[in-house]
């Protein structure tokens, strides 16, 4: 059963919008070694998710080489093995949080932000944060890898269901309803710290916008997605 509901034409192409996003990832430089992972979980309501392999660079990744696991983690189908601070870290925010796709990178311009005493994005700053005013969440309790469920229970519970967390001295999660919703983000984050990391660099005072501006930026930006669907096409296209 396990075999044919991984070879199913819907579980495919969640396979295909998962390989797509590593590809995409590792070519927008937001790849570190063959480390950190993207899952997606089945809408059948079963718990089980989809999550890329062990070993591979997320640049070779195709659909048939990513994993299927439960909710615990463990290996159903798929040729390759699973990383294990993927399946503590992504099984418990699947199950926990209710999140149908999750993104763990250690991608280097929000990671610095992570390493500040602030350790996360001002929302009120460039128009490409303004999409994560009041989404994110931060983890300020840096606790070493996630090798056990424990640590991976202590991280979903951090993020408070917040679409975004940033985990101090480590990384960033991003999460979202469908695989093109969350690439968009995920790009779009990285893009944003990247501005702030550059602003802080300069030594110059930062001109925040008005905290109410930005939440209507906010709601404009979410209000249709069109715009993730046509990146996420386009990026079908390229790669």
């Amino acid at each position: 059963m396990q075999s044919h509901d991984f070879n199913s034409p819907a579980v495919a192409a969640l396979r295909e919008d998962l390989a797509l996003a590593l590809r995409a990832a590792a070519h927008h430089g937001l790849a570190e070694g063959v480390c950190n992972h993207f899952s997606v979980e089945l809408p059948d309501g079963s718990g089980r998710f989809l999550l890329n392999p062990r070993g591979l660079l997320w640049s070779e990744v195709q659909a048939d080489d990513v994993v299927m696991v439960d909710a615990h983690g463990e290996r159903l189908a798929g040729r390759h093995a699973v990383e294990p601070t993927a399946m503590f870290i992504h099984a418990a925010i699947h199950r926990l949080c209710g999140k149908a796709v999750v993104l763990h990178t250690h991608m280097p311009y929000a990671t610095a932000l992570t390493l500040t005493e602030d350790g996360l994005l001002d929302s009120c700053l460039s128009q490409n944060a303004m999409r994560f005013h009041g989404r994110v969440a931060l983890d300020p309790a840096y606790n070493g890898l996630a090798l056990d469920s424990a640590e991976g229970e202590r991280i979903a519970r951090a993020m408070q269901g917040a679409d975004v967390a940033f985990l101090a001295n480590h990384g960033v999660v991003v999460c979202g309803d469908r695989m093109a919703y969350a690439y968009d983000d995920l790009y779009y984050l990285e893009r944003a710290c990247m501005a702030q990391v550059l602003a802080q660099s300069t030594g110059r005072p930062l001109r925040r916008a008005d905290p109410a501006l930005v939440a209507r930026v906010c709601e404009q930006t979410l209000g249709e997605r069109l715009q993730s669907e046509l990146f996420f096409a386009a990026l079908r296209r390229q790669l």
